[in-house]
């Protein structure tokens, strides 16, 4: 390389080292915050959110976990390169040591190798997890080096194989390994540096992880000197356009040792700092982050379930309930209770022989063992079934809750808000039932006025029985030829005549005088009634689809602010 080239090279290693120096440090419980907060999006969603989307959650916290647990003191950086890159050669002369195996059959590297420098003892746990057999694994530990290796001890070197490997399982090897290592040197080659594969396979992906991430162009030995800052200026292009601006581009070579000093360098400022696993893992957090955006949008609203929507819903669940029916009945029951108990007592037996129109629904009344039990299950209802139309009401009316609830939250948010709302329809009819059934029509005492009239129809009664009796023994002494009865008179009309007709002119009258006020508090019984009845059945409403709605959105607000932690 010209003198040129090679203080341009040099200006380059500079910065990238004040870069890596300085620019961004991750503090290790900052990041263990961040994790544990993509732990929490996780258990948010995982009930609400494909599956497939959270697979590189669940791979990060794993993975996360694993590693802050492992050794600290070691730095992994892996050689990763396409066949023909020269990566082998490089990684044994960083070693200077002939370790991982170069030759002209591709693919050479089949399996990754590892170079520790420092005792191997303390890197093993950390080889294990990543997967380095044991008979890969070497030491870069020697008396002879004196000192001069002293910089990089904690280094764990990986020479991954071929990613463009005819065989697949090597790629797949890669892909693995790539998602556990530290820091990634991409190793290119003149001939293939600007290969599709390397950018849009590879490179591009590596956009959140630009400060664990340096590619250098191997073999550059081959090229002539004044061609070099071109092929460089251009890897730096396509660096840029793959979203990798500001990521380090340095020329190697395998086979002049001067060529790799600059790459040394970069790794002994890496393994110095012990930032790059956590930094690495912080790039992790910003890619799954980054990808797990589109599932959180704006805010749920404040009142996260509409009223107006909810009011909407109760009308349709009181309508295929029978509501009206039952308040209807209720009214019913409660006039003929009230004539039961106010009206003329020679015709109550008759009165109830008619049956009670609550009953004939199978809803408790008073005296009835339903109705005095309050341990006893409740019982099912005669309430008429819902019509089709009703049904259509209650499937729209829950369709409207989940639609409205769910309006501004991006996919799949409103599919499983819509699953919610549906989840409990089965048991939507029993329930309502059941809560029919259950509710306190406020028809089962008897009033006080119901008492007063009840005790006034008797006394007149008595009275007319009492002036018929009168009458009848006078008629019979007359009959036995007896002397005849002397009758007190009331005014003109003898006061058995007076007794009977008034007795029986006061009972018609008083049954006349209070039906209109039967009339005005069946009406009252039936609008309290049908209160009652909308309560409890807004009530069921509220379990069986608003409940589930709204645990939905509370797990959205939960993982939005989950996420937004993930990402500070």
């Amino acid at each position: 390389m010209s003198a040129a080239t090679g203080r341009s090279v040099g200006d380059l290693v500079g910065k990238v080292r004040d870069r890596l120096r300085g620019d961004r440090r991750v503090d290790p419980d900052a990041l263990l915050a961040r994790v544990g907060a993509v732990e929490r999006f996780v258990r948010a969603t995982t009930d609400h959110v494909p599956e497939d989307r959270l697979g590189a959650a669940h791979t990060l916290i794993e993975r996360a976990g694993a590693r802050l647990a492992l050794s600290r003191d070691h730095t992994v950086v892996a050689l990763a390169g396409a066949t023909g890159s020269g990566k082998s050669s490089l990684f044994n002369a960083l070693a200077r040591l002939d370790l991982s195996p170069v030759g002209v059959r591709r693919p050479t590297t089949g399996v990754a190798h590892a170079c520790v420098w420092g005792p191997l003892e303390g890197a093993n746990r950390l080889l294990d997890w990543i997967g380095v057999l044991p008979r890969h694994r070497f030491v870069r530990e020697s008396a002879l080096d004196g000192d001069d290796e002293a910089a990089l001890h904690g280094l764990v070197l990986l020479d991954l194989p071929d990613f463009d490997s005819v065989e697949r399982a090597h790629r797949l090897e890669v892909e693995r390994l790539l998602g556990l290592v530290d820091l990634v040197v991409w190793v290119v080659d003149p001939q293939k540096y600007a290969d599709r594969v390397v950018h849009t396979g590879y490179l591009r992906g590596f956009q959140q992880h630009r400060d664990v991430t340096v590619v250098v162009l191997n073999q550059a030995d081959r090229l002539p000197p004044a061609d070099l800052p071109v092929v460089l200026d251009d890897l730096r292009r396509l660096l840029d356009a793959d979203g990798l601006d500001g990521v380090p581009v340095l020329a190697t070579s395998a086979v002049d040792p001067a060529a790799t000093t600059d790459l040394r360098g970069i790794l002994e400022t890496t393994v110095a700092q012990r930032q790059a696993a956590l930094r690495r893992l912080a790039g992790d957090v910003d890619a799954v982050t980054a990808g797990l955006a589109d599932l959180i949008g704006p805010p749920a609203a404040e009142d996260d379930v509409d009223r107006n929507t909810v009011r909407e819903l109760t009308d349709a669940l009181a309508a295929s309930a029978g509501v009206p029916a039952v308040a209807e009945a209720t009214g019913q029951a409660y006039r003929h209770r009230a004539a039961a108990s106010t009206g003329w007592p020679v015709v109550r037996g008759w009165r109830r022989l008619r049956p009670d129109p609550l009953r004939r629904l199978h809803l408790p009344g008073p005296g009835t063992p339903e109705a005095d039990d309050e341990t006893a299950p409740t019982p099912l209802t005669s309430v008429p079934d819902p019509t089709a139309a009703q049904r259509s009401a209650v499937g729209l009316a829950v369709r409207a809750v989940a639609a409205k609830s769910s309006a501004a939250l991006p996919a799949p948010w409103p599919a499983a808000v819509t699953t919610a709302a549906r989840s409990r329809l089965g048991d939507l009819p029993d329930a309502l039932d059941r809560a029919v059934a259950g509710t306190d029509l406020g028809v089962g005492g008897r009033p006080v006025w119901w008492r007063l009239v009840g005790g006034l129809q008797w006394l007149v009664t008595l009275a007319a029985v009492a002036g018929l009796g009168w009458l009848l023994v006078g008629y019979a002494v007359r009959i036995l030829q007896l002397p005849a009865l002397e009758y007190p008179m009331l005014g003109a009309v003898p006061l058995p005549t007076a007794l009977l007709l008034g007795g029986l002119l006061l009972g018609v009258l008083v049954a006349l005088a209070v039906r209109p006020l039967t009339s005005f508090a069946a009406r009252r019984a039936r609008a309290w009634a049908e209160s009652r009845l909308r309560a409890a059945v807004a009530e069921v409403g509220r379990e069986h689809v608003v409940a589930p709605v709204r645990s939905v959105l509370q797990a959205y607000a939960q993982a939005r602010e989950a996420l937004a932690a993930a990402g500070r």
